[in-house]
């Protein structure tokens, strides 16, 4: 089996290996939970049966773990039904479809449903997660599909058409037509994505859009908006962007009320248009009210008398009507008097397959945070921060069109969180999340070692999230000098275990990577034999080893241990009075053997007094860097310091620049080695470096060609694995 050094986590390997097959693109979507919808279908078809599906069942546990749980009333009337067993000549989309397909239940996911609306005026989109050619009459088999983009890659959801009902009537989403489906059955696909029904309850709108688009959202609070912020929404819409905006109200009970103006508060509307007209002298915003109805009525509205002073050709450009269709025209400076806030959803490269020059480029990183290794917390926290993941930002290209004649290079910087919906029903909540960036010195260009505690102690930041908060995607647009940068993402609190993508757009080129994101090594070289004559402490070490030896001057990992023991035990009462160790476990002792047992897999199993005498250099030399991260002689270290500790202490393995782990590696030590505590102590310290150093000696024993890369049988892998 090929085996690499960068291979722990299997997962991450198979991902990487899709994407270079295409998997995961729009062409090629992900199967979501391995469901193959073209066989599947194909499969009822042959058997003239409907599809069932077994991984997301029409039972209680497809509804919900609470509200809509087993000890719920609400369920107990619930019945699951097929479109033709609720009413004749079901449709799939009835003329198109369109804002009035998409009617509320008994959920409280209106946030989807207003994304869903949006999607419907973008007829590409659209069709993108909702894929044509679906319907109730030729090839219908009980099965349907939707398309999703799911933190990084597009994902293909098989569902069948079994729909609760109650009375006959769609719990759910239903459309204004009684025999209209696609609205409820993409409800359901999204339901599948995130475990039950019932967690889609509450939620933002721009999450559903990002889902439907792979695009990233930029909010903005009109008091504190850019003031280029007409400019960034005009780009915005030439781009594909989705656009949405909303006045907060103050009192629930007061929402969806509408004012005097012909606005409604607490109501999401759509951003459809932002045009400049010189002969005016104004610019103008065209917004669209889901209701279909209920317009603003000040200046540019549909009757206003503003209309008057424009040609008949300058209407028609506009394309102003006078019609109660919920569309209508206003100031930017009304818009943002009346409004409170915009959210801008960008598209991605690839959420559109069109020839418009006008694409935002995007670098896309996957991280998490490990409790006692990676999960350091924001900069309240300067003892645990710098162990953060760290990805290094260079910003290589200017914006075009500068303004006020300041140079920079725009982008936008994107931390998501994942799976915390899907996590509900285990009590998951969303954490609070934000961002920092630094600038990198210039000396240190192009070094990808990870920044360490006092770079941030003394570097204060370059640019940072505007607050921490407790949504599924915090982003923020910067404008910063070409240069490196590294961005840190972080929970406000530490200690806080997670996965998270990180992803920056800019208008320009831009290249963003994690820190540490590979191992690599030098060839160890043994340390030379001391010359002269012995120490009194080798004299010492050379007294017990004969006497626990024997005449074969040989010990075995038991033997091993009673001398190790004995020698740490005197050095302990002697100088290192502050080690507090119990000694070398016997596992441990066996590890020890088998890094210094020269044949390696092939060798005695026992040491000799040379290879003994080397291995006490080593520990000796691991035991000051350990004394000198147990600075408060507690006789552990903090798992947080074992990425300096061992950083430390492989640099003695080597002559020359030691090798350098990557932070999937760290994550794994920490959770291999550290105690309930975080704590790792003298005996796991050790152990961790000598099979660490052993696992490295066997790679390299079979990297005869030194390309990185082995093959083993599963013989092999197995000698390999148990003996180190």
């Amino acid at each position: 089996m090929p085996y690499t050094p960068s291979g722990f986590f299997c997962d991450r390997l198979i991902r990487e290996r899709e994407r270079r097959d295409g998997e995961g693109s729009l062409n090629k979507p992900l199967r979501f939970n391995s469901q193959d919808f073209g066989v599947l279908r194909q499969e009822c078809l042959g058997g003239k049966t409907l599809f069932e599906d077994e991984s997301f069942p029409a039972t209680v546990e497809s509804l919900g773990f609470k509200e809509l749980g087993h000890k719920s009333n609400k369920v107990k009337n619930i019945v699951w039904k097929r479109p033709k067993e609720i009413c004749e000549n079901p449709q799939f989309i009835v003329g198109g479809a369109s804002r009035t397909d998409i009617c509320q239940g008994d959920l409280g996911d209106c946030w989807l449903l207003a994304a869903i609306a949006c999607l419907t005026l973008n007829e590409k989109l659209l069709y993108r997660v909702v894929p044509q050619e679906q319907s109730f009459s030729e090839g219908y088999g009980g099965i349907f599909h939707f398309q999703f983009w799911r933190y990084g890659d597009w994902v293909d959801v098989v569902i069948d058409d079994r729909i609760p009902t109650f009375n006959n009537q769609l719990v759910f989403t239903k459309s204004a037509e009684r025999n209209e489906f696609w609205s409820a059955l993409l409800e359901k696909a999204y339901a599948k994505l995130h475990g039950s029904y019932e967690a889609l309850k509450g939620g933002n709108t721009t999450e559903a859009m990002e889902d439907f688009t792979g695009g990233v959202t930029e909010f903005y609070e009109m008091k504190e908006a850019p003031k280029e912020l007409y400019k960034i929404m005009k780009k915005a819409l030439e781009r594909g962007s989705l656009m949405g905006c909303s006045i907060d109200s103050l009192v629930p009970a007061r929402f969806e009320t509408r004012t005097v103006t012909g606005l409604v508060k607490g109501h999401a509307y759509s951003v459809t248009a932002v045009e400049e007209h010189k002969e005016a002298k104004v610019r103008l915003v065209r917004l669209r009210n889901p209701w279909g109805q209920v317009e603003w009525n000040g200046p540019w509205s549909d009757n206003s008398k503003e209309w008057a002073t424009l040609s008949k050709s300058e209407k028609e450009k506009l394309q102003h009507q006078s019609a109660e269709d919920g569309e209508f025209w206003m100031s930017f400076e009304d818009f943002k008097k009346n409004y409170t806030k915009i959210e801008i959803c960008n598209l991605t490269p690839d959420a559109l397959e069109d020839d418009k020059i006008h694409k935002w480029t995007v670098s896309v990183n996957e991280g998490r945070w490990v409790r006692g290794c990676s999960a350091g917390g924001c900069r309240n926290y300067p003892d645990t921060f710098w162990t953060n993941p760290q990805y290094r930002l260079r910003l290589l290209e200017e914006d075009d069109d500068p303004e006020d004649n300041e140079v920079g290079c725009t982008f936008v910087v994107a931390l998501m969180q994942k799976n915390r919906r899907k996590e509900r029903k285990m009590g998951a909540n969303l954490f609070t999340i934000g961002f920092a960036i630094y600038e990198v010195p210039k000396e240190m260009h192009g070094n990808k070692q990870h920044m360490q505690k006092d770079f941030f102690l003394f570097s204060s930041s370059k640019a940072r999230c505007k607050s921490y908060i407790n949504l599924r995607e915090v982003t923020q647009r910067f404008r910063l000098t070409p240069g490196e940068y590294v961005i840190v993402p972080s929970t406000y609190e530490p200690h806080q275990e997670g996965e998270f993508i990180l992803r920056v757009f800019s208008e320009k080129r831009n290249t963003s990577e994690e820190i540490e994101n590979r191992i690599e090594a030098d060839h160890p070289v043994p340390a030379p034999a001391s010359a002269g004559e012995e120490s009194e402490e080798d004299q010492q070490f050379r007294t017990i080893f004969q006497e626990i030896a024997g005449e074969d001057m040989e010990i075995t990992a038991n033997e091993l241990k009673n001398v190790l023991n004995r020698v740490i035990t005197k050095r302990e009462s002697e100088i290192d009075k502050d080690l507090n160790t119990e000694g070398f476990s016997l596992e441990s002792c066996r590890s020890m053997i088998a890094l210094m047992d020269v044949s390696f897999m092939d060798g005695t199993g026992r040491l000799n007094l040379q290879e003994f005498r080397h291995l006490w250099n080593k520990i000796k030399q691991w035991q000051g860097i350990f004394k000198h991260y147990n600075a408060d002689q507690s006789g552990s270290i903090n798992s947080y310091e074992m990425r300096n500790a061992v950083n430390d202490a492989v640099m003695c393995l080597v002559s020359r620049s030691g090798f350098r782990l990557n932070n999937q590696l760290y994550d794994i030590i920490t959770m291999r080695y550290a105690n309930e505590n975080m704590n790792i102590d003298f005996d796991s310290f050790i152990s961790c470096l000598v099979r660490l150093e052993a696992m490295f000696r066997a790679f390299q024993a079979f990297d005869q060609d030194g390309d990185g890369t082995i093959r083993l049988s599963v013989l092999e892998w197995l000698q390999l694995t148990m003996y180190a």
